[in-house]
């Protein structure tokens, strides 16, 4: 379903499962990027009422995914760790060349924001099937049908306000180029990792 060209192995959950505290960080840390992506394309994109109107409610959602994470974090006793650089999505930006007509620069953002949605859709659905702490692998089954709707929300924008069969070619470029990043990560605790 979501076309990804390159799995996550099943035993980047071991890694995970060492340091806990570390991808719920992470994982804290993505929600709150993913409502900065939002909030982004409603200040850059404004003239786009439908999308603005769907960006204000997944402001909400992902805010609140953010609090859920956050409250794991502190039901454990910690507290949040500090924010670091994601080297999937800084690798993944460097795949469209800056500049392009506003429409462009549109769909391109849009495609990566789907593109990231359906990893971390995909990587909570290996957390919750392999997850041995059972209640934090229920906790991302819930997750996880939340970022395939936003998956599917992107790229549907995507092909609205741009040519369906250019942007589908895109998509696919996309979904390569990816599967190389992805080829050299899976080593660390992170949700992109």
């Amino acid at each position: 379903m979501l076309g990804l060209k390159l799995p996550t192995d099943p035993r980047w959950v071991n890694i995970v499962e060492k340091n806990i505290e570390e991808i719920l960080t992470d994982h804290a840390f993505c929600e709150q990027k993913a409502t900065s992506t939002a909030i982004s394309l409603i200040v850059s994109f404004p003239e786009y009422t439908e999308l603005v109107q769907e960006m204000i409610a997944l402001v909400k959602e992902e805010i609140s995914h953010f609090k859920m994470v956050h409250d794991k974090i502190l039901e454990r006793g910690w507290v949040l760790g500090r924010d670091r650089k994601d080297a999937y999505v800084v690798e993944l930006v460097k795949f469209f060349p800056k500049g392009g007509s506003r429409t462009t620069q549109l769909i391109h953002r849009l495609l990566y924001a789907a593109l990231i949605e359906a990893r971390s859709c995909e990587r909570f659905r290996l957390l919750s099937q392999e997850l041995e702490d059972k209640e934090l692998a229920e906790f991302y089954k819930k997750l996880m049908v939340s970022e395939a709707n936003h998956y599917t929300m992107f790229l549907s924008f995507a092909r609205q306000y741009g040519d369906k069969k250019e942007v589908d070619a895109k998509w696919q470029q996309l979904l390569d180029y990816e599967a190389q990043i992805m080829a050299n990560l899976g080593t660390s605790e992170a949700i992109h990792g």
